[in-house]
């Protein structure tokens, strides 16, 4: 269903890529917007348990693709070093497919917001549980269950 990687010593191990997703915080969702045209659109992110979770507002673009079509896409890009007198880019990379699933229980959009929460500000606990509570019904919270992630890199980076 996904295609394989052609360079594979550029393929980035799973742990790698989880490696990236957790330290990295933000990414580019890409689904399927208005009139068929893609939409990508950056968003700061957690990664747990093989899922991304972000949250944004209840309306707007973004939900309207998801409501339209479920699949979706997520990458990061980890590294991004441009070379000049080699003509080329030493880069790293993380892209995610799944399905986007919009939260409606008040449990999991809790515990889904304290994941990001903690991922921003560990140290603020008290204030973000608050935060949390009062803003609890009015944000949307979105899970993407990944079903097939790859990570790449330069081959520069490979043979280093």
């Amino acid at each position: 269903m996904f295609r394989e990687m052609r360079r594979k010593k550029q393929i980035l191990s799973i742990e790698k890529i989880i490696e990236i997703l957790n330290r990295r915080t933000s990414g580019v969702l890409a689904t399927s917007g208005d009139d068929n045209y893609p939409y990508a659109v950056p968003l700061s992110y957690a990664y747990c348990n093989n899922k991304i979770i972000f949250h944004c507002a209840k309306t707007g673009h973004k939900i309207d693709a998801i409501n339209r079509n479920e699949r979706v896409s997520f990458c990061v890009i980890d590294k991004d070093t441009i070379v000049p007198e080699e003509y080329t880019t030493y880069f790293k990379s993380v892209i995610a497919f799944g399905r986007a699933r919009i939260l409606k229980d008040e449990n999991e959009k809790r515990k889904s917001l304290e994941i990001l929460a903690r991922k921003y500000s560990p140290n603020y606990r008290e204030g973000y549980l608050k935060e949390i509570e009062d803003t609890l019904l009015n944000v949307c919270v979105v899970e993407i269950e990944i079903e097939h992630l790859s990570g790449k890199e330069a081959i520069e980076l490979v043979n280093s």
